[in-house]
């Protein structure tokens, strides 16, 4: 396996940009995203709806998993559970992702949101790695 990152994907990715979701750096094993938390993105109390947190550790966690799969390999996401701390009203949310644990079939990964370097949330998810014909 090469010790470089996997580049960044060049593959339209529609529903991240319906959400304005960002990649802001990725390394082996790590991977860092962004959204910007407008008004579109609220539930009717007014603050970031919590499936916006899960698409960004979604999007992060998959992220950070492609830099060690081997060519011809992808993954999907099994499970993931966040743990929400704080909500969001405005402004940029970050989530920092790093792989845990990654088996030949599965892997575990961690990510801290925050904002403005405050933890509002906390994901552990698992995702299977998928041999492609």
């Amino acid at each position: 396996m090469s010790n470089e990152p996997a580049p960044m994907t060049h593959r339209p990715h529609p529903f991240a940009d319906l959400l304005g979701l960002r990649f802001v750096r990725r390394g082996k094993g790590t991977s860092e995203c962004a959204l910007e938390a407008t008004n579109a993105l609220h539930n009717p109390q007014g603050v970031l709806h919590g499936a916006a947190f899960y698409a960004l550790a979604d999007t992060a966690m998959g992220g950070a998993l492609y830099t060690l799969l081997e060519p011809g390999e992808g993954c999907a996401t099994v499970q993931i559970g966040i743990t929400y701390f704080a909500p969001v009203v405005e402004g940029e949310l970050q989530c920092k992702c790093r792989v845990i644990h990654k088996g030949k079939r599965m892997a575990t990964l961690e990510a801290d949101l925050s904002q403005a370097d405050k933890l509002v949330a906390k994901a552990l998810g698992t995702f299977t790695v998928i041999p492609r014909k």
